[in-house]
């Protein structure tokens, strides 16, 4: 009889790991919280090695055609003339701002999903309430009441994983990067650029339109500070948060505000790094962003997310004693994940100036980045090395 194997979280880790675990024959059944699929979300990179992830699963193609219309990013003035412009990269040198393959998360989520939901058992609206494991498996009791014993607990939920913290009680120590933002979506215009618009303003504040699909962008809205405990307000509060910072603001606030009011994808995040010092506890592991959360500001997570369950699943896959097949899984992905994590925490400031001399500095070294010094810059700013390890086949 195949291994029986739970996956907690539906987004695009947990959707990676059901479709290679099943691929190598094991049932398995995954849980997410939320009441239903979630789509939407804000654009996400899939780059290097995620890319031949999808190429293996067959769904590069379809991913392609589920791609924004982004070409590229522009760091724009107050009146939208352009700073710089940096082209979306190809297959060769893709670390720039905007991937070859930029998507939206919920888009690669449900591609995978699609791919995936016949040949595993998903429930919605349900989570780990409780774990027990002894040497030969691992008793869950589910909120719902629901108990259940399984060979196996893969936790691919995100960087506040609630079932990371029953296993691995107070073992992560995150890395702030002192970076306040908020995701949403709003209506497109007659005029809005096919590139990604990047605007600075003083206070360490800034904000990004993003083109998406279906005539909708991203707005991205954040400042550079010290975090406060604002992860923890109420939504209405982060959203009166984000209106008070930029309600004085020209460029194209009035209309990322007014629009803000009436979003139902509002997301509001202190973004921080998830730092574990062991991804196993006996049979269960953690993989994507409840492992090794690199924040958005790294332009790696998605990819770490399908190439970490690719790996885990294939190692799991050979068979014999699961702590070795989760060690080797450790040792290989450790390295990837180090350098995907290994942001420099000045980068943050000097993207999101606070005074006029740093704004202008700024804008001076983008405006000079086609020198090998500014595409350093920009390179390293936005995204790390995301072909730093050698795919297996399994």
């Amino acid at each position: 009889m195949a291994a029986r194997i739970l996956v907690t979280g539906a987004s695009v880790a947990g959707n990676t790991a059901a479709w290679w675990l099943t691929k190598h024959g094991f049932e398995v059944e995954v849980v997410e919280r939320a009441p239903e699929f979630r789509g939407g979300g804000q654009n996400v990179d899939v780059r290097g090695n995620a890319r031949e992830v999808l190429r293996r699963m067959g769904l590069e193609e379809q991913a392609f055609a589920l791609r924004t219309v982004e070409e590229g990013t522009a760091w724009v003035t107050e009146d939208d003339s352009e700073v710089a412009r940096f082209e979306a990269g190809d297959e060769e040198g893709d670390s720039g701002p905007t991937a070859e393959l930029e998507i939206l998360r919920g888009d690669i989520a449900r591609l995978i999903y699609d791919a995936v939901c016949e040949r595993a058992a998903f429930r919605f609206g349900d989570r780990v309430k409780g774990l027990e494991q002894d040497a030969s498996g691992v008793d869950v009791t589910f909120e719902s009441g629901r108990q259940a014993r399984y060979d196996l607990v893969v936790v691919a939920e995100g960087v506040g994983s609630a079932t990371r913290e029953l296993v691995f009680p107070g073992e992560n120590t995150p890395r702030w990067m002192d970076i306040t933002i908020a995701y949403f979506s709003i209506p497109g215009q007659p005029g809005d650029s096919d590139y990604a618009r990047q605007y600075n303003t003083t206070g360490g504040r800034g904000a990004t339109l993003k083109p998406g699909r279906n005539g909708r962008l991203g707005a991205y809205l954040g400042v550079q500070k010290k975090p406060e405990g604002e992860n923890e307000w109420s939504e209405e509060e982060q959203r009166r948060f984000i209106h008070a910072l930029f309600a004085d603001e020209g460029w194209e606030f009035p209309r990322i505000l007014a629009a803000m009011r009436d979003v139902d994808d509002f997301y509001f995040d202190v973004l921080r790094q998830v730092h574990m010092p062991r991804w196993s506890n006996g049979r269960v592991v953690l993989t994507g962003d409840a492992a090794w959360c690199p924040t958005p500001l790294s332009g790696i997570g998605t990819t770490l997310a399908m190439v970490g369950s690719y790996v885990l699943a294939g190692e799991v896959s050979k068979g014999g004693d699961p702590a070795a097949a989760l060690a080797r899984y450790e040792r290989m992905l450790r390295p990837f994940v180090d350098e995907g994590q290994g942001l420099p925490k000045i980068v943050p400031r000097l993207l999101w100036p606070y005074s006029k001399a740093g704004l202008t500095i700024l804008r001076a070294v983008l405006r000079v980045a086609g020198t090998s010094l500014g595409q350093k810059i920009v390179s390293k700013g936005f995204a790390r090395d995301s072909n730093s390890i050698d795919l297996p086949d399994y």
